[in-house]
């Protein structure tokens, strides 16, 4: 596929995709939306590819939903458009490989909730972030009022649901919605070094802790301790934890 908007770039198991859009602050558009979804199958059918990595060229993560475009829309338009973002932001959070959003500068709206559908986020300290669709006359269209609260709770995401205001980058921290916060200089050096740690942990350990995460939210207490304790069974006797095992037992790194 010829890709317009979304750049690729793999070294030593880690995929940096990133959105190259500079001009427009990186703004999601229906091209964007199309790209993302085949270069996640893309990815997942790689095997040389352990943790993904999200980030925006420029000074922008994501500046929200390409505005242009979104005027051109009826109501059934933009009630697809919006069930199409859903369902790609779903597939990421729900990607079988860690995905870390790296927040280089605005996050908002689309933009926002496309880092929110990465398993975490490390944010410059020139970050941003907002749902500022009440300043169009919308709401957020691709999960925003669904998984913000789920997040930080509903009196912090109404609050920045309702209010349209930019969140700076420590206050993102504070409420939880940034795990880590680092200066602009190092975001991609820190960002790799997270990734690096992760991709050096046994490879379906780490798939089946997101899977049991993002599965978990949907089952109660028990049935979630039923299904861990049945992937936490399935792994023993596999060549990796064999090898996990016998590293640690050798005391040398482990060879996946």
């Amino acid at each position: 596929m010829d890709y317009q908007v979304l750049l690729l770039e793999v070294k030593d198991n880690i995929a940096l995709l990133k959105i190259n859009r500079p001009k427009e602050l990186n703004a999601l558009n229906s091209q964007f939306f199309h790209e993302m979804n085949q270069m996640l199958d893309e990815i997942k059918a790689r095997d040389d590819v352990r943790v993904v990595i999200i980030t925006g060229e420029g000074k922008a993560f994501a500046a929200g939903a390409d505005i242009p475009e979104l005027s051109e829309k009826n109501k059934e338009q933009g009630r697809q458009f919006s069930r199409t973002g859903q369902n790609v932001f779903d597939k990421i959070e729900h990607f079988p490989l860690p995905v870390i959003a790296a927040v280089n500068g605005y996050a908002l709206g689309g933009g926002f909730e496309l880092a929110s559908a990465c398993d975490f986020r490390i944010a410059s300290t020139k970050a941003q972030f907002g749902q500022p669709e009440v300043n169009l006359g919308l709401i957020p269209g691709f999960s925003g009022t669904q998984g913000l609260p789920r997040m930080i709770g509903d009196s912090n995401a109404l609050y920045i649901l309702m209010t349209g205001e930019n969140v700076l980058a420590e206050e993102a921290y504070n409420l939880g919605l940034v795990q880590r916060l680092v200066e602009a200089d190092n975001l991609m050096d820190e960002t790799y070094k997270v990734a690096g740690k992760i991709a050096s942990k046994g490879p379906k350990a780490v798939q089946l802790v997101k899977e049991m995460v993002r599965r978990g939210k949907q089952l109660n207490f028990n049935d979630g301790n039923i299904l861990e304790s049945k992937h936490f069974g399935s792994l023993f006797g596999t060549e990796e934890t064999k090898e996990g095992i016998n590293a640690f037992l050798e005391k040398r790194k482990p060879n996946w």
